[in-house]
């Protein structure tokens, strides 16, 4: 029995336990903020850590997966050296890396504040819902979150993204473009050296259109619902994947193995 008023040993550990989870929510709250912000105000710096971060984890996970997975196409007898998998790992993570870095150039860079705004909000709220989803998928199924992040959240969250990118514009907080609006922007505003920033600024409309487009010619053949279903799918926006996955592996990865050091009972 307790004495002196002094909590019992099951009582101050469910009290532990409460306080750590709150400081493993409000630190996995604080990075995702803290990625919007670095993704907003640096963009060429965030995707230059960006590009980085995706090599480094590509290099140690695809040549990991290389190892099983060779045997799987070309039989057991196909030795699984190290130059091989090193190699093949290399191209892969150097491809998915080159996306990743390009993706988050042209996202996050431009000349319009607003929009810019809008995009880092929508990329830490896509962030934050794949790094709960692999921590879900640990704890339910023992899932590695690096790994099922890496490999398999990216077209989630890029579907996500788009998404929420055209939400954003149906509703009129971003603007949308036409084709005939863009071009005559192309021909007569567009300066003959443009910076990076008007360079990402005039893709974004251009995606804008292109989706726009999409949707008005699915239109005469589907419901327009639809239509706007299938630009989702196919805009340049779900490319988004590649960045955001690489941040949610890294959040549920350390918090689960922030979660793990609470005290158990």
């Amino acid at each position: 029995m307790p004495t002196g008023g002094r909590p019992a040993d099951g009582t101050g550990m469910i009290i532990l336990r409460i306080l750590g989870n709150g400081a493993i929510i409000a630190a996995e709250v604080s990075a995702v903020v803290g990625l919007a912000a670095f993704a907003f105000y640096y963009p060429f710096i965030f995707a230059a850590v960006t590009m980085g971060l995706s090599f480094i984890l590509g290099m140690q996970l695809e040549v990991a997966r290389l190892r099983y997975e060779l045997p799987f196409y070309f039989g057991a007898g196909v030795p699984r050296s190290l130059f091989l998998t090193g190699c093949v790992g290399f191209v892969e993570a150097a491809f998915k890396a080159l996306v990743a870095g390009v993706a988050t150039l042209f996202t996050f860079s431009g000349t319009n504040a607003d929009r810019l705004f809008w995009v880092a909000v929508l990329f830490g709220v896509c962030v934050y819902a794949g790094a709960n989803l692999l921590r879900y998928i640990s704890i339910k199924a023992e899932a590695l979150p690096i790994r099922w992040g890496y490999f398999r959240l990216a077209p989630l969250l890029g579907l996500a993204f788009s998404a929420g990118m055209a939400l954003l514009a149906a509703a009129g907080v971003l603007p949308q473009q036409s084709v005939t609006g863009l071009g005559w922007k192309i021909i007569f505003e567009t300066p003959q050296n443009p910076s990076v920033e008007q360079v990402s600024e005039l893709l974004f409309q251009l995606k804008q259109a292109f989706d726009q487009f999409i949707v008005s010619v699915l239109s005469q053949v589907m419901s327009a619902d639809w239509a706007r279903l299938v630009a989702i799918v196919v805009s340049v926006n779900v490319l988004s994947g590649f960045v955001s996955a690489v941040y949610a592996a890294l959040i549920a990865s350390g918090v689960r193995r922030a979660e793990r050091m609470l005290p158990q009972d």
